[in-house]
C-alpha cells in the first residue's frame, strides 16, 4: 500500500513539474489538448460538418502581453481584405494573457456560398462570416503549432483552407505541412481562396493614449 501511495505521489509530482516548466519555458507554444466531448455530439458535429478546435498558448513570455487576431481573406494568390478581429488595447473587455491563453474554435457554412467562423476567449466570443466558394471542403487547421512563436512578432495561428487536388484526392497535410510560404499556397497548390488568421503578442506602448490606440499590424 505505502508503495502504491509512493508511486502516486511521484506520478503527481511529475505532472506537476511538466505542468510548470511549460509555462516556465521562454517563448510561446500553440497546443491542440484533447477534445472532452461526447462521443455522440462529435459525430453529429462531423455530419453536420461543423469544426471545433480546442487550442491553448502557454509559455513565460504570454503573462501580461496584450494581443490580437488579424484575419487575411486570400482570392487568387492574392490578399484582398484584411480585418482585425480583436486587439486587447482598444476595449476594457479584452483583458491581456495571462499564463495560459484558451480559445475555441468553430466553423462552419453559413450558406452555400459563405463562411462562419466563431473565436470563444471564455469571457467573450467573435463570430465572423466570409465569402466563400460552393463547397464544405473548407478545413481550419491550427498552424502555429508549425511555427516559432516568439513575443513582439506576428505569426499566423490558423489557415482555413481549401485542399490541394491531385488524381481525384484532396490533401490538406500537403499544403499544411509544405514549409512553403503561407501567403503563397493559392498560387503553388492552385486554391482560389482560403483565410489566414494572424497573431501577435506583444508589449502595451508606455504612452499616456496607449488605451485607446491601435497596434500597427505588421504583417509576414
Amino acid at each position: 500500500m505505502k508503495t502504491k501511495k509512493l508511486l502516486l505521489s511521484i506520478l503527481i509530482f511529475t505532472l506537476c513539474s511538466l505542468q510548470c516548466n511549460a509555462q516556465d519555458e521562454p517563448g510561446i507554444k500553440m497546443t491542440s489538448p484533447e477534445i472532452k466531448t461526447d462521443k455522440a455530439v462529435l459525430d453529429l458535429m462531423s455530419w453536420q460538418k461543423i469544426g471545433y478546435e480546442n487550442v491553448e498558448f502557454t509559455g513565460k513570455d504570454l503573462k501580461g502581453k496584450d494581443y490580437y487576431l488579424v484575419s487575411k481573406e486570400i482570392w487568387d494568390g492574392e490578399i484582398k481584405k484584411t480585418d482585425t478581429l480583436i486587439n486587447t488595447t482598444s476595449h476594457m473587455l479584452f483583458k491581456k494573457a495571462e499564463d495560459t491563453l484558451k480559445i475555441t474554435v468553430m466553423t462552419g457554412k453559413e450558406s452555400e456560398k459563405k463562411l462562419r467562423t466563431q473565436f470563444d476567449f471564455g469571457r467573450f466570443s467573435l463570430e465572423n462570416t466570409y465569402e466563400s466558394l460552393p463547397t464544405d471542403d473548407y478545413s481550419m487547421r491550427t498552424y502555429g503549432r508549425l511555427v516559432a512563436i516568439e513575443p513582439n512578432k506576428p505569426f499566423y495561428a490558423f489557415a482555413y483552407i481549401l485542399p490541394y487536388e491531385k488524381d481525384n484526392g484532396k490533401y490538406y497535410c500537403a499544403v499544411e505541412g509544405s514549409g512553403k510560404d503561407i501567403e503563397s499556397w493559392g498560387k503553388l497548390f492552385n486554391i482560389k481562396h482560403y483565410i489566414l488568421f494572424e497573431m501577435c503578442f506583444f508589449d502595451r506602448p508606455k504612452d499616456e493614449d496607449s488605451k485607446t490606440q491601435n497596434f500597427t499590424i505588421i504583417t509576414n
